[in-house]
């Protein structure tokens, strides 16, 4: 086994700001949780960005239709980090010269070919973010497919709705071993 990675999954304004269509309640909790794990991981952090495509296609078509607010350019500032996160990336980048990697997707699993290549040959990850019932959800599904350890911190993230959240924890459950549930204390105990 390697040595685990972070990764932060959509702590974007468009998930945490209330007065968003997709704002995610309990967003602040999360966001504390996952700012206290930060340094236990330093380097080994990897961020997520949800971003809409700039031509849907196929069934997210209908899927903007309903959301015609989010069809901003990626660089719009709906889909920035928020802070203190995106302090945390410039301030790391300019200490060391690179900072925590920062994945963008078009979907909301973040699975694929940057996500692999910025885990830098990690076998083992821990998520943490929003929302738990599909971004989080989708990535890990897809993560432990390709046998990538996946434990999900459930401290550090937040769903839509408190039994949304359960309903994704429940269901990720179901993967044991490859997904194993845990919290933020125990996702860092023993971290190099």
């Amino acid at each position: 086994m390697t040595d685990p990675v972070l990764v932060v999954i959509d702590m974007q304004r468009i998930f945490g700001d209330p007065a968003s269509d997709w704002f995610t309640p309990r967003f602040a909790e999360a966001a504390v949780t996952i700012e206290r794990m930060l340094p236990a991981f330093g380097e080994r952090v990897v961020f997520t960005r949800f971003v809409a495509p700039e031509h849907p296609v196929g069934a997210w078509v209908p899927y903007y239709e309903q959301w015609p607010f989010a069809l901003v350019a990626p660089d719009d500032p709906l889909y920035d980090l928020v802070e203190p996160f995106g302090t945390a990336l410039a301030e790391a980048e300019a200490e060391a010269g690179h900072g925590p990697r920062v994945v963008t997707e078009t979907t909301f699993g973040k699975w694929g070919a940057a996500l692999a290549d910025a885990i830098d040959g990690s076998d083992d990850i821990v998520l943490a973010g929003v929302s738990t019932d599909c971004c989080v959800l989708s990535t890990a599904l897809a993560a432990a497919d390709a046998g990538i350890r996946v434990r999900v911190a459930a401290d550090a993230c937040a769903g839509l709705s408190d039994a949304d959240h359960q309903r994704a924890l429940d269901a990720m459950a179901l993967y044991a071993p490859l997904i194993e549930i845990t919290d933020s204390q125990r996702a860092t105990a023993g971290i190099r």
